[in-house]
């Protein structure tokens, strides 16, 4: 069973400890780019927590619906303004199914890494599939595993550093699992927070896809249709649902 780890604690510094994913120049690019994979119909979020991507869409004039495994970032979402214009519903992304069909699925931010078993990501790619008519497309933003980054002998990766937090990645290469600390100093205590993913790798991706029926159609480096290179850090997918 999938565990909900952004309780109301979590949910409610959320926008402010991603900021920087606030910004306009990170999520303009990532609403274009779906509100163009959309073509005109509805979309619909996997992991929508408070809306960064959600919302934009909407203003930009696509019906959005979006899953939250956590009541307490649904919340915020529908206390935004245009919040309360998406249908959200609480509940698993490898099985809470949505009335209608959609043009567009999409996990961004390595929503995808928060099912900790391929199994699980496996059932995610299938929920995704029966949400679409023939030629939707299922869009993963997901980073690409740092394991180059890891010297021998070695587990952890700093992401993230700067005077109010630290971020450090824990690599298990047997099982694929990765455990994200997060280190930060809030109202002059300490508090750390650990949540656990599983890293995959694109080709694992491309596979559990044409498990579900699709087929990969783009891929790229970043929102902005960068190439996808050896050495890029994370990628965006397009898998198209085949007839």
């Amino acid at each position: 069973m999938v565990r909900n780890y952004f309780d109301e604690d979590v949910a409610e510094r959320y926008d402010e400890s991603a900021a920087e994913m606030f910004d306009p120049g990170v999520v303009g690019p990532a609403v274009d780019f779906i509100a163009e994979q959309a073509r005109g119909g509805a979309a619909l979020e996997f992991g929508v927590g408070t809306g960064r991507i959600a919302i934009p869409l909407v203003a930009a004039g696509i019906t959005v619906a979006g899953i939250d495994l956590s009541p307490a970032m649904i919340d915020r979402l529908e206390a935004k303004p245009r919040g309360a214009d998406i249908e959200t519903s609480v509940g698993d992304m490898t099985s809470t199914r949505v009335t209608g069909v959609f043009s567009v699925v999409y996990l961004v931010f390595n929503t995808i890494m928060n099912l900790t078993t391929q199994s699980e990501q496996v059932a995610c790619f299938r929920n995704a599939a029966a949400h679409l008519g023939p030629g939707g497309r299922f869009i993963v933003e997901v980073m690409v595993p740092a394991l180059r980054l890891l010297p021998p002998g070695q587990r952890h990766v700093v992401f993230h550093s700067d005077e109010g937090e630290l971020g450090i990645d824990e690599y298990d290469v047997v099982t694929q699992r990765l455990i994200s600390h997060h280190i930060e100093v809030v109202d002059a205590e300490v508090r750390r927070h650990s949540i656990p993913f599983r890293y995959v790798w694109p080709g694992e991706l491309d596979l559990m896809a044409e498990m579900a029926g699709m087929r990969l159609l783009e891929r790229y480096a970043t929102w902005s249709r960068e190439p996808f290179t050896h050495e890029s850090r994370q990628h965006v997918s397009v898998w198209e649902k085949l007839a």
